[in-house]
């Protein structure tokens, strides 16, 4: 379990499939109440305020984005209203609101042009196609669509690409209103010819 600050009222917090199997959750289980799910979150929460001195007051939104064969990435944000109702709240209690999303989608972002040119020459031999490539947040991002990946080779593709890169959670319609769109199509393929 990773726990990163976004910014001063939101936390970004990346489980992998093995943090979840350690603690007998699976992916469905947090489209359901169970007390496991709980325990993890409030899991979560100690290690963000150990860490990064994060605490939960007032009212908080969970998203939550289920990645294929990566994980979980769980965005925590504090609101910025004590007010619930008319009424303000306790410091000691929060509202939730959890919202669910599963992603099609491969996205990786990278701090630096020659780990994305890296990890393009290593991850070619699982695609069929290479994805696009966006410039968003000074960072690279690769998108790959799970029809980009050669089958069985899921696992593979983002073990090699975590060791250049980051599990993102920004969706395909934020880098496409927001980013600049460098490569439309078959983007590491393009990496490797013209940057080897």
């Amino acid at each position: 379990m990773r726990v990163e600050r976004l910014g001063q009222d939101k936390i970004k917090i990346f489980l992998t499939f093995d943090d979840l199997k350690d603690r007998g959750i699976n992916k469905e289980d947090f489209w359901k109440d169970v007390p496991k799910v709980h325990d993890l979150f409030n899991e979560i929460m100690e290690q963000a305020y150990e860490e990064l001195g994060f605490e939960l007051t007032g009212p908080i939104a969970v998203e939550i984005f289920a990645l294929p064969a990566q994980g979980m990435v769980v965005i925590v944000s504090r609101g910025k209203s004590n007010l619930l109702f008319g009424e303000e709240l306790e410091d000691e209690l929060y509202a939730l609101e959890v919202t669910l999303e599963e992603s099609d989608f491969i996205v990786f972002a990278f701090n630096d042009f020659e780990n994305l040119v890296t990890a393009s020459k290593l991850v070619n031999k699982y695609l069929v196609n290479g994805g696009k490539l966006y410039f968003y947040k000074e960072h690279y991002v690769l998108v790959l669509e799970q029809s980009d990946v050669k089958d069985g080779e899921v696992d593979n593709l983002i073990a090699q690409l975590s060791e250049f890169g980051e599990v993102s959670p920004i969706t395909a319609a934020v880098l496409e209103e927001y980013g600049k769109l460098i490569i439309p199509k078959d983007a590491t393929k393009e990496i490797v010819v013209h940057f080897s």
